[in-house]
């Protein structure tokens, strides 16, 4: 069975194109034989006239082999150079080839791209830059498959204050405005649950972009299209004990989008997440505990609610009330919950392993970072809340 496409079995007789495939070839060839940068480049200069020569065909020839190349070009060990000759040839490449043709192969193209945004030197990233507003942005929905890497290579990238941050802001934007907003924000909550790297500038971003005049329940696309994920993602930040920005800004984003009364979360989700914030306790932070002593009290909710929706909040005379109404419950719920889990023995599970003569591998079964938790720090939970 033929592994080729149709347009290149459509071209299997074409003697221009059979010239092609061997040019390419023999081209990708010397990269293997590349010993310096020097050599990278050069190497380049002919993939990109090998293309130039054969631009009446839209369908590139060994594409693999060829994407693996330019990729590989791209590490951020090699001279700016390098990237700079590399991205003219994706530049020719994107040129030749119809829109089409770069969305069946934007996989292949897009490898080795999303990374270098982050680590490219300054003449790199406008060029780069131009290449995604020109070739990927258009693609719209088409770049689904490869958008949560998208959003990882242009959020490690932004810094505010620093070099293009409000052209890749502005790219952002066009992006959420080409794709199911939905989908959009379940990549971004992947990309936070994922990669330490992007967690404060995305979750910065989502809090950008929440209109503080409507509730959450009428941008419900700013949790995506998987609750699990982005409860999942909140939880990941909650632990990230390494980085306090990234734990400041989700607590802001509880405070601001996902107020206890709410209620727009299951119980058992507000149960992960308010575990999550005992953990911050522990860390003896007052600006972080601020942060959650305001979430459990409503403290930033009343003087709002009271003003734009009497009816509904009657019952939030001050911030004891807000607490005995709406967190007492799902607090005691959380620490309920910490404590069954506390109180399990852990369980061992023998495992054996084919070609390994038998011998067993113990693993210890624990439930999302609970395996943690001991008896003393939930004490010491229950003596910060009381205090």
């Amino acid at each position: 069975m033929s592994l080729m496409l149709n347009d290149e079995v459509a071209l299997g007789n074409d003697v221009r194109y059979k010239s092609f495939i061997v040019a390419i070839e023999k081209v990708l060839k010397q990269f293997e034989s590349s010993t310096e940068w020097a050599d990278l480049i050069t190497n380049l200069v002919k993939v990109k006239k090998t293309i130039e020569n054969y631009s009446q065909f839209h369908s590139i020839p060994k594409r693999i082999t060829l994407s693996k190349r330019l990729a590989q070009c791209l590490h951020p060990a090699l001279p700016f150079g390098v990237h700079l000759k590399t991205l003219e040839v994706y530049e020719t490449i994107f040129q030749i080839i119809d829109k089409y043709h770069l969305q069946r192969d934007i996989i292949l193209y897009s490898y080795g791209l999303f990374s270098l945004l982050s680590d490219a030197a300054l003449p790199v990233k406008p060029i780069l830059l131009t290449l995604y507003e020109t070739y990927f942005l258009p693609l719209g929905e088409a770049l689904n498959p490869i958008l949560t890497g998208f959003l990882i290579g242009l959020f490690s990238a932004l810094e505010e204050g620093a070099d293009y941050y409000n052209r890749i802001i502005i790219l952002l934007d066009n992006l959420a405005n080409r794709i199911d907003e939905f989908y959009f924000y379940t990549c971004i909550w992947s990309a936070i649950n994922f990669v330490s790297i992007v967690r404060y500038s995305a979750i910065t971003f989502i809090l950008n972009h929440f209109d503080k005049r409507k509730n959450m329940s009428d941008q419900i696309y700013l949790i995506g299209l998987s609750i699990e994920t982005m409860v999942s993602a909140v939880c990941t930040c909650l632990h990230d004990s390494g980085q306090p920005l990234v734990q400041r800004s989700i607590l802001d984003f509880l405070l601001t989008c996902l107020p206890l009364h709410r209620k727009l979360l299951l119980k058992i989700n507000m149960v992960k997440i308010i575990n999550g914030t005992f953990y911050i306790l522990l860390q003896r932070d007052m600006t972080l505990n601020r942060r959650i002593y305001t979430w459990f009290l409503g403290a930033n909710q009343l003087s709002e609610d009271i003003t734009n929706e009497q009816h509904q909040v009657n019952d939030l005379i001050d911030s004891s009330s807000y607490f005995v109404t709406h967190t007492q419950e799902i607090l005691i719920e959380s620490l309920r919950s910490l404590l069954e889990l506390i109180s399990m023995k852990p369980t061992l599970t023998i495992v054996k392993l084919d070609n390994d003569d038998n011998k067993p591998m113990t693993s210890i079964i624990d439930s999302h970072r609970s395996s943690t938790w001991t008896l003393t720090k939930l004490i010491r939970v229950l003596l910060i809340l009381s205090t």
